[in-house]
């Protein structure tokens, strides 16, 4: 007799694809159930995951949760411990008046939710999830820096370093043993815990050292032997697909791996350094679960953000982003690309590499193994009848040259560059070799940004600044007793007072005395000027608002801007 959970989903499916699957869908509900049966509907790609998940949830009653869609909080996690956690695949999300919710790859087992409720000490609200999903979850989320010390401590200790085989074959050979791929996995996993944008693997000389780059700050996280560093490295090339044996150059690579059903990317680079040699890893986004955020959702000033949207209206002209690498300019493309995506217009991009799908629109990337550069690809969209193009970063004359003939061709066109301030744009795109004729008709606009750490809400208080501090960066507001935010530091900043981060930024609209300066090659203090005459601010202007807003500190708007602005 079928399993009656097995019929309702199977009802569903064929009620919510308009078809009847048949034979296959009663095959797989005749043989297979649970976890085991949405899987197959998924892999079979009869039902998109997220509603085979949520049919199979309906069917038991309870909700589905994605755990890399959801928040799980450490005091959730610190409820069931690491070794139940896998065993029963269940992962604590978070507390809720009084309630524990946790993911379950089986919430119908009632006297598993009992125990798991006696393990916890709480009551508990079962949901449903993938049990992939919930064992990478629980990979990442019960990762922790002991841990991790632990493994490379039992590593050193093995007699894999004690074997007679000259030193390319035993990197070789440690390079694919289980413990020290297993060691990368939790390096990387703790990591994507931590909120990591780099991972940073050095060696010194008596020792070497493990850094994660969080909120925009270096921390180290661990130390280690020597010992194992050349055979650490070694994996992270074979992962990458490079030389292992090529220690004396740089080198580039890419690696992914899967988590939760999707895929994580890595871009990483190794150079020699005295005491061996260097790698550092980009944590890039996860396919598919990067958050799209929209120009109305980064907290972008009104005085900013209203003449942006304006800009991006525009039919034709070039808009350029910038920043140094890490600054969030990729996203505040995506935001304005999603602004103005409707079917009426032809939207294209060149990205290296692609961070998020968007719907609608066309997007490429380039590929160096074979020779496709953005403009190579650029040249191509131009045959495409385009009417947007997102350039992911304008790296030479080339590509340059032919995002402004796009733009004077009557095409909208959006790219990044990597400068320090909105009028640098102007004049970088003249030192690149584009002559200012050129430059002067096709550019519109150029937004700078920085990211600055966002004080950690869980722990925010408000303190008063000397007068000394309000006369040093507001001069002339007459600010007298105003409150200023700062994080105490606590378990959920990881003691730091910062969790995420916060956007600042200042806006160049060209104007016709802008582009005469342009084409005559003027300075960029010239451009500047004439910019301020229609409202331009510098960066440190929008990062002192923010500190107001109590979303940032005065130390971070400090560590990421000039002050050549007050001179």
């Amino acid at each position: 007799m079928p399993n009656p959970k097995n019929s309702a989903f199977v009802e569903r499916v064929r009620q919510t694809r308009n078809f009847d699957y048949g034979q296959e869908l009663n095959s797989l509900a005749s043989r297979l159930e649970g976890n085991a049966l949405v899987q197959a509907v998924i892999d079979g790609k009869i039902l998109p995951k997220d509603d085979a998940c949520r049919f199979w949830a309906d069917s038991l009653n309870v909700a589905y949760v994605d755990p890399f869609a959801s928040v799980i909080t450490d005091e959730a996690i610190e409820r069931i411990p690491v070794e139940i956690a896998r065993k029963v695949k269940a992962i604590g999300l978070y507390v809720l008046n009084g309630v524990l919710t946790v993911a379950m790859s089986d919430p119908g087992d009632g006297s598993l939710v009992k125990r798991l409720g006696q393990i916890a000490q709480l009551p508990i609200s079962p949901v449903f999830a993938l049990a992939r999903e919930i064992e990478d979850a629980i990979a990442i989320h019960y990762s922790t820096e002991k841990g991790l010390e632990e493994s490379l401590n039992e590593l050193e200790r093995s007699t894999l370093f004690d074997r007679p085989e000259s030193a390319a074959e035993k990197l070789a050979v440690l390079a694919e043993n289980n413990a020290l791929v297993q060691i990368l996995d939790e390096i990387v996993y703790y990591a994507m815990r931590e909120r990591a944008t780099d991972i940073h693997i050095e060696a010194h000389e008596t020792q070497c050292r493990i850094r994660f780059r969080i909120d925009g700050n270096l921390r180290e996280v661990l130390t280690y032997s020597r010992k194992l560093h050349q055979a650490l490295i070694s994996r992270i090339k074979i992962l990458c697909n490079v030389n292992i044996s090529e220690t004396r150059f740089p080198q580039d690579g890419r690696f992914s791996i899967s988590i939760g059903g999707q895929t994580a990317n890595f871009r990483v680079s190794t150079i020699p350094s005295a005491y061996g040699e260097k790698a550092v890893i980009r944590v890039l986004a996860m396919t598919g679960k990067k958050t799209m955020l929209t120009l109305d959702k980064m907290m972008i000033s009104q005085t900013i953000v209203q003449p942006f949207k304006r800009l991006i209206q525009n039919p034709n002209g070039i808009i350029f982003v910038t920043g140094p690498t890490g600054s969030g300019k990729t996203t505040t493309l995506y935001a304005a690309v999603h602004e103005i995506n409707t079917p009426t217009i032809n939207i294209s991009t060149i990205e290296d590499p692609i961070e998020i799908q968007l719907s609608g629109v066309t997007q490429s990337q380039v590929n160096a193994n074979i020779d496709l550069k953005f403009s190579t690809i650029l040249r191509a969209l131009m045959r495409q009848d385009p009417d947007a193009i997102l350039v992911g970063e304008i790296r030479d004359l080339e590509t340059a040259k032919i995002a402004t003939e796009a733009a004077l061709t009557g095409h909208i066109v959006f790219a990044t560059l990597h400068t320090n301030t909105a009028p640098q744009a102007i004049t970088r795109l003249i030192e690149i070799g584009v002559e200012p004729f050129m430059v002067a008709p096709s550019v519109i606009g150029v937004l700078a940004q920085r990211l600055a750490a966002r004080i950690c809400e869980a722990c925010k208080e408000a303190y008063y600044p000397t007068r000394d501090t309000l006369r040093k960066y507001f001069l002339d507001e007459g600010l007298t007793d105003v409150p200023f935010f700062r994080g105490r530091g606590c378990p959920a900043c990881r003691h730091s007072g910062y969790k995420g981060r916060i956007a600042f930024h200042e806006l160049v609209l060209i104007t016709e005395e802008i582009r005469t300066l342009i084409s005559e090659g003027r300075s960029v203090q010239e451009i500047s000027r004439a910019a301020a005459k229609v409202g331009y601010r510098p960066l440190r202007y929008d990062g002192l608002k923010k500190v107001l807003l109590g979303l940032t500190t005065i130390e971070e708007i400090e560590q990421n801007t000039s002050f050549e602005w007050a001179t």
